[in-house]
C-alpha cells in the first residue's frame, strides 16, 4: 500500500467516487441510445487518459508557461459544475425535463397533432464539457498528479504512475458505461428523483470546489 502507483489511483479513485459518478451521469446519458453510451464511454475513457498523462508528464511545465495554477483550474471546474448541477437541483432539467416532454407528446396524440421525434445533442458536444470536465476530471485531478510525477524519482516510477492513471481512465470509461445500463432499468419517477439527488450532491461538490479554488487563490496571492 505504499507504492506510489496505488497511492496515486487510490487517491484518484477516492476523489472520483464511481458510485457518486454514476448518478452524476444518470440525466446526461438518458437521452442516448446504447450504442452511443458506448461510444460516450469510450470517448470519456480516452479524455480522461490524455488528460492525466499530459498532467503527469508536462503538467508542472505546462502551468507554468501558461500561467494557470491548479487552484484556478479546481475553481473553474466549480463553476461549470454549478452551471450544470443547479437546473437539476431545481427539477429543470434531467428526467424532469423529459416527463414534461413525454406530457406534452400525449396531449398531442389526444388531439391528433403529428409529434417529430425530439432531436438529441450530438455525443461530441456533451464529450468534454460537462462529461468529461469538471463531472469526471478537474483541477484537483491535475494537481494530484503533477504532485506524484514531481514526487517520482526515476523513470521507473513514472512508468509505473503512468500505467496508475491508465487504469483511473479505464475505471472512468467503465463507470459510464455501467450508467448506460442502470438507467434503462429505473422507472421515469425514480430517475426524477435521482436527478434531484444528484443536482444537490453536484451543487454541494462546485461550492467546495470554488471555495477551495478562491481561497487557494487568495491565500498564494498573500504569500506573494
Amino acid at each position: 500500500m505504499t507504492h506510489p502507483a496505488l497511492i496515486l489511483f487510490l487517491a484518484l479513485f477516492g476523489l472520483y467516487s464511481p458510485v457518486a459518478a454514476l448518478a452524476s451521469y444518470l440525466p446526461i446519458v438518458r437521452p442516448y441510445e446504447h450504442r452511443d453510451v458506448n461510444r460516450l464511454a469510450l470517448g470519456l475513457a480516452l479524455n480522461v487518459a490524455v488528460f492525466v498523462l499530459v498532467a503527469l508528464w508536462v503538467g508542472e511545465p505546462l502551468l507554468k508557461l501558461l500561467g494557470i495554477s491548479t487552484a484556478a483550474l479546481t475553481a473553474t471546474g466549480g463553476i461549470a459544475l454549478a452551471y450544470a448541477a443547479i437546473p437539476l437541483m431545481r427539477g429543470q432539467a434531467g428526467a424532469v425535463e423529459e416527463l414534461e416532454k413525454l406530457q406534452r407528446q400525449e396531449e398531442q396524440r389526444e388531439q391528433g397533432v403529428a409529434t417529430p421525434p425530439e432531436p438529441v445533442a450530438d455525443i461530441k458536444s456533451i464529450l468534454f464539457t460537462p462529461l468529461t470536465f469538471p463531472l469526471t476530471v478537474g483541477g484537483t485531478t491535475f494537481a494530484f498528479c503533477v504532485a506524484a510525477s514531481a514526487a517520482a524519482t526515476s523513470m521507473r516510477e513514472k512508468l509505473a504512475l503512468s500505467l496508475a492513471v491508465v487504469c483511473f481512465a479505464a475505471l472512468t470509461g467503465l463507470t459510464l458505461y455501467l450508467s448506460g445500463h442502470v438507467k434503462r432499468r429505473i422507472s421515469l419517477k425514480g430517475a426524477m428523483l435521482l436527478d434531484r439527488v444528484a443536482g444537490i450532491l453536484l451543487t454541494a461538490i462546485a461550492v467546495i470546489l470554488l471555495a477551495n479554488g478562491f481561497t487557494d487563490l487568495v491565500t498564494a496571492r498573500l504569500n506573494q
